[in-house]
Order: structure tokens, then sequence, then C-alpha cells
């Protein structure tokens, strides 16, 4: 089943969450941990996330130094395997542009079609830090429309290089990311929508949000959506706060808004724990009305906020 056949209860409200593969050299048994303490929620999907590599230096002898790419976090397919295989819950690894070539994500294709994972997330990803913008890499995707129409391509039976394959049984299914604040690079709201609109028509079968902290927003998002002949559901994404600097370390990093209420609970806070309450009562107060207007899922992006997580959804589910 696809994620919208899985979402498609109109009886209730999904539940969905996405985890982070291990740091390099660290045990899987992080992740397990995260989805053992969410699972009694049934979960109908769970996301994993891909990085990029990145430029690091590494210390030689002789006081030389070397650049080298690293990827901090690898294991995106091998996770999401581990994940159906232990837990019997769809997997959804994100597949991204940044730091990877057109042949690396066929390869990541072909290892997913083997497993029996076909549901995706396509996103172009972040720029890499050491640039000042985006820079695809050299035979790799610029924009997450491209990515979305080589997966098509490879639905339709077909490998990069033009030649049939005999391989496809299922073809992939895939959502894509939606901003109701406006993508950060989107020179205006109009052409963000835009944007989605043209990878809605190259596929999606659906739309996670990036996270947001004032519901309206979602809902006009929506709206929106709508009026432009965008129809497939709108999943909204939202994350609880966790510690006190988010106040300021979110809005830079993510380019969302805090309402207002909720930043001055947020500037009386005398610690992080303090943060975290306020956290866990305002994504309770949001996924409650989430809930009660009746969407069709609620995504939560859990890193650092697992626990936040369990009590928001011990509240709402």
């Amino acid at each position: 089943m696809s994620i919208v056949d899985l979402i498609s209860d109109k009886q209730s409200t999904a539940f969905s969450f996405e985890v982070l593969p291990p740091l390099k050299g660290n045990s899987i048994e992080k992740v397990f941990n995260t989805i053992d303490k969410l699972r009694e929620f049934d979960p109908k999907y769970i996301n994993i996330t891909t990085h990029r590599s990145e430029f690091v230096y590494k210390d030689m002898e002789g006081g030389l130094y070397k650049r080298i790419s690293e990827r901090t976090r690898p294991g995106t397919v091998a996770v999401a395997a581990a994940i159906q295989n232990k837990y019997q819950i769809p997997a959804v690894p994100h597949l991204i542009c940044s730091g990877f070539t057109k042949s690396e994500t066929e390869y990541a294709l072909i290892d997913l079609n083997f497993l029996g994972i076909y549901d995706l997330l396509i996103l172009r990803g972040d720029k890499a830090k050491h640039d000042n913008k985006f820079v695809p890499t050299p035979d790799g995707h610029t924009h997450a429309i491209d990515l979305q129409q080589q997966v098509n391509r490879f639905n339709e039976g077909y490998f990069l290089d033009g030649s049939k394959m005999s391989l496809m049984d299922t073809p992939f299914s895939y959502g894509v990311a939606g901003y109701p604040e406006k993508h950060d690079e989107a020179p205006n709201p109009e052409s963000d929508l835009n944007y989605l609109k043209e990878k809605v028509k190259a596929g999606a079968s659906y739309v996670v949000t990036q996270m947001f902290f004032d519901n309206d927003k979602y809902f006009a998002f929506v709206e929106r959506c709508r009026a432009e002949g965008i129809n497939v559901p709108i999943i909204p994404g939202i994350k609880p706060i966790v510690l006190a600097n988010q106040l300021t370390v979110l809005p830079k990093v993510f380019h969302v808004d805090l309402p207002e209420p909720l930043a001055k609970e947020l500037q009386n806070c005398k610690n992080d724990d303090d943060a975290k309450q306020v956290g866990i009562e305002w994504c309770t107060m949001q996924a409650k009305e989430l809930k009660s207007k009746g969407v069709p899922s609620i995504h939560f992006y859990s890193m650092m906020a697992t626990e936040s997580v369990r009590r928001v959804a011990q509240a709402v589910y």
C-alpha cells in the first residue's frame, strides 16, 4: 500500500514520524529505541532522512591536511530495510539531489526495489556547508522535480543510459516537500507555490510540510494549494521545541516564524526543562487542532524530541 492508501481513513488522523540514520560508527539501536517509544501510537509509516557528504580536512603527517568527502550519517537504505524487517512498519527513505550523482540515485533505486521498499520522499536537500548557495553535484540533479523525472523514468522501466530493465515489479510512489511559510530561496510565495504545483503534476502523490508553529499558516497554505488545483493530501509536519535556544535557532535555520505567545513563553523559561514543557504543551495544542480539523495525518519531526513526541501523542492519539 502507498502512503496515500495508508492515510486514507477518513475517520482518523494517522500518526507518523521521522528518524535519522545513526552517526557513522554508531549502532542502529538508537533508531530502534526511538521507534520502541513511539510504536504504541500505530505509526502508519516512518521516514528516514538522507544526508549528503561534506568536505572535511584530515590531519596528515608533517603538519599537512587532506581534504576528503565524508558522509556522517550513511545507511539510509539499510536503516529503511531494517525497520521494515524488524517492525513491519512501512519505511519511507528520503531521496535527495544534494550530494548525489544520478548514478548513485539509480543504484539506490535498484537496492530499494530489491528490498521491497517502494515509498519515497523526494527532496532537493540542503546546500553544502561550505557553499553560499545550493550547487548541484557534478552529474547530479539541480531540483527535486529533476529527481522526480529520474524516478518516473525508472518506473517506466528504463535505466539512465536508456536501456530497458526487467526488475521492476512495483513502481515507486513518492511525496514531496511543501512550505507553508515559503522556501527560503523562493523570491515570493506565488513562485514557491508554482514550483509545488509542478512537482505534483510531475507525479507526487502527497505533500509533507516543513515544520510550522502557527496552524493558521498551514490552513492558509492548504487553501492556496486547493485554489491552484493541488488536490493531493497535504500532511502537516510539526515539532515540539525542546531547548530554550530554539527560540532563535529554529527561525534562523529553518526560516519559520514562532508566534508571539510561544515566543513569550520561551523567553520566560529559566532552563531547557522549562522550554521542553512549553514545547510539549504548544505542540499538543497544534496537534489537537489539526486532528479536529480532519487532517489526513500528522508527521512529527522527532530529532532530539522523541520523549516530547511521545507525550504529545499520548495526549492526542
